[in-house]
């Protein structure tokens, strides 16, 4: 077991709020409100959160929290200790990747079974590259269960690696192709750290994926307004709100 040496530890705070037994992690903006306004949850219903928000919905239809939004490894990390600190036992991180496999398109939904470690975050929670054969795992039995769920909905996903950087304008064409050669679909910022640290912590973890550029081709291919892209994003929020309240 990695030892937890750390000068600075997560500490729950002054009344700390209740972050349900699964917590939701919502890299967009635009995808959290989306989730609020569906189970109507004001914005000023929300608590600080470091610089993002965290919505405990009052309703006991909905035993979970959201929190968002944020962007790369180290800051989804802090929001995954307090989380975890809080008392969620389950994190379910929802956030857009880049196609790397040809058979991934914009709008396609995707599963990570596994993350490439390419973050600097990971190996300070016990990752070691070794050892690890380079990836960072999720829960495997809460995947289990949100790929059936998905199934059971009838929403049509990918399940595999994902590659995780923190380096978003250094996904060079070497890089790509290393990464394609190993059957990745897709390019993120967040999944590896937080496979990582939810094991260092002894929580579940497991991540969805929207699709919503290509590198595929080794040429960037922007997706954020094509139709598709934004009609997954739209089926999607309601999905998550359906398998975080069966969860």
């Amino acid at each position: 077991m990695f030892k937890d040496d750390g000068i600075v530890k997560p500490v729950k705070g002054r009344n700390p709020p209740d972050p349900k037994p699964v917590a939701l992690m919502v890299s967009s903006k635009t995808d959290l409100d989306c989730i609020c306004n569906l189970i109507n949850i004001r914005d000023d219903q929300s608590r600080v959160l470091h610089n993002s928000k965290f919505f405990s919905p009052k309703d006991s239809e909905y035993n979970f929290s959201i929190t968002g939004p944020f962007a790369g490894a180290p800051y989804a990390v802090m929001l995954l200790e307090t989380l975890a600190v809080w008392g969620a036992s389950r994190i379910i991180f929802y956030g857009w990747c880049g196609a790397v496999s040809d058979s991934v398109k914009i709008g396609d939904i995707i599963v990570a079974t596994s993350a490439f470690v390419d973050d600097g975050t990971s190996k300070h929670y016990g990752y070691d590259e070794i050892s690890h054969n380079g990836v960072a795992l999720p829960s495997f039995g809460l995947t289990e269960k949100i790929k059936d769920l998905l199934t059971q909905s009838g929403a049509f996903f990918h399940e595999g690696p994902v590659w995780s950087t923190d380096a978003i304008y250094r996904e060079t064409p070497g890089k790509a192709a290393y990464y394609k050669e190993r059957n990745v679909l897709g390019v993120e910022m967040e999944l590896s750290a937080i496979y990582s640290a939810a094991g260092f912590r002894n929580i579940e973890a497991a991540g969805i994926l929207i699709v919503s550029d290509e590198i595929s081709t080794f040429t960037w291919k922007p997706g954020f307004r094509d139709e598709r892209f934004l009609k997954s994003r739209d089926v999607m929020c309601e999905a998550l709100i359906k398998i975080c309240q069966i969860l």
